[in-house]
Order: C-alpha cells, then sequence, then structure tokens
C-alpha cells in the first residue's frame, strides 16, 4: 500500500520557512491542496499552508512542498501597522476644542505641524493615535443625521468605563444613544455634528 505525507508548512511575507512537520499515515490519499489565510496586526501578516501529497520519496514531497510555496503572492504586504489619525471638520476651531479638550480630556500634540497646513487646526492624542481638527467650511448638514451616530460616518474611541462617559454628557446636556446591540457603548456627536463611537474594552 502506497503511504502517504500530510506537511504543515508556514510561510511568512518574506517566503522564508519556519517549518516543516510530516508525519506518515498508511492509506493513500488523492492530491490536495487548501491554503488558509492568517491575518494578524498587518506587521506579521503570514500564510498557513497545508499540503496532502502522496509520498513515494523524502525528495519528492521537498519538491512539491517548494513548488507550492512559490505560488503564494506575498506582494500586497505593503506594512500596515495600525491608525495613524482621523481627520474630522470643524466651522470653530475653540468651539470643537472646548468639547474634545474640557469635556473628553483629550490632550493636544503639540509636535504636529498645524502652522505649515493653509487651515487652522490642531492634533489631539487618542491612546497612542490622533484626531486631527481641520477648521474647514463643514460640508455635513447639521439637520438630516442619523438619530443614532452608529449609522452615519463616526469615529471609534475605545475607553475603559461608559458609564462614567455617560454620567459627563448627561451633566453637560449633551445628547447620545447607547449600543443598538446591547454592548457597552455610547454614541455621540460633537459640536459639528461628526459622530463619535465610545467602546468599552478591558485594559
Amino acid at each position: 500500500m502506497a503511504s502517504c505525507a500530510t506537511s504543515f508548512l508556514t510561510i511568512l511575507p518574506n517566503t522564508q520557512v519556519n517549518h516543516v512537520t510530516l508525519s506518515t499515515i498508511s492509506t493513500y490519499t488523492p492530491l490536495k491542496r487548501n491554503i488558509q489565510t492568517s491575518i494578524g496586526n498587518g506587521r506579521n501578516q503570514g500564510y498557513c499552508l497545508r499540503t496532502k501529497v502522496k509520498m513515494s520519496a523524502e525528495a519528492d514531497v521537498l519538491a512539491k512542498v517548494s513548488t507550492t510555496s512559490e505560488s503564494v503572492d506575498d506582494n500586497s504586504d505593503f506594512g500596515v501597522v495600525s491608525m495613524h489619525h482621523v481627520g474630522l471638520l470643524c466651522e470653530n476651531l475653540e468651539r470643537s476644542l472646548d468639547f474634545y479638550q474640557n469635556l473628553l480630556g483629550l490632550q493636544i500634540n503639540e509636535a504636529r505641524p498645524h502652522d505649515k497646513l493653509p487651515y487652522r487646526g490642531a492634533w489631539l492624542w487618542v491612546g497612542s493615535e490622533m484626531i486631527h481638527l481641520m477648521e474647514l467650511p463643514n460640508p455635513d448638514p447639521y439637520t438630516g443625521r442619523p438619530e443614532h451616530g452608529g449609522r452615519d460616518r463616526h469615529t471609534c474611541i475605545a475607553i475603559r468605563d461608559v458609564s462614567k462617559l455617560k454620567a459627563i454628557l448627561d451633566k453637560a446636556g449633551i445628547p447620545y444613544t447607547l449600543s443598538r446591540s446591547g454592548r457597552p457603548a455610547i454614541f455621540t456627536r460633537d459640536p459639528d455634528t461628526n459622530a463619535l463611537e465610545f467602546t468599552q474594552v478591558d485594559c
């Protein structure tokens, strides 16, 4: 009876082989190929390739694995790292800074250039990422927006306690809606009707 081997091969974007594990089974299996994609955080994107091949000799197995690995396209990995910033339009920078700084407590990133741009603006830290406020005529209408910000274009900020933010919005008289799915998340709008989602995460 012919023997067959199952090989498991992990191929990183630079096509270097991490490991190959061969296990011999006693039944013959026709040639089958199944490519599974494993997506990480963008920096460590790799491909998990599982190939069942008929084994007549070790050299034949290695040749088949080599041929199969060449078909994996790694040219699409351009190095996604994380979200860098979100740009939001505002009609009055001071009014928006009062909301984002004084109400939400975000800090300005003084290192980001704003005096070299042909419009006023500010960069605000959101963890390790930023919101870029740009004082420009706002193309979005103030009226006719969806009542629930989750149905509109929105920026989502991860926070530790939705109930504390809810109390802050209540005190300031700012309207909001809660997540329709029941998860701990709250939706509101800034003074220019930009929709904001705050979702609770475990830290």
